[in-house]
């Protein structure tokens, strides 16, 4: 499904114009994005799941076309863990 598809969809279920489901679709992305800022980083919703931010160790790698190793930066990720309801509707 993509985005566009996504806020159709929303529209439609919740009887809104797709204007309205695209703002309130980009909101949802920014409350996600603020909460993950945060130094705990975390968005649990119950029955989904669980967004959080994992901090990756720097690290050591290699090339894949020349083989010679190369460091590779600390970074943050996000991390996503279904909940109950969405593991077992799927």
């Amino acid at each position: 499904m993509t985005k566009p598809e996504l806020i159709e969809k929303m529209a439609k279920d919740a009887k809104i114009t797709k204007a309205q489901a695209a703002a309130a679709l980009k909101s949802f992305t920014e409350g996600v994005k603020m909460a993950l800022k945060k130094k705990d980083g975390k968005l649990t919703l119950v029955g989904f799941g669980t967004f959080s931010k994992v901090r990756r160790k720097a690290r050591k790698g290699r090339n894949p076309q020349t083989g010679e190793p190369i460091k590779i930066k600390a970074s943050n990720a996000v991390k996503f863990k279904p909940g109950k309801a969405l593991k077992e509707s799927i």
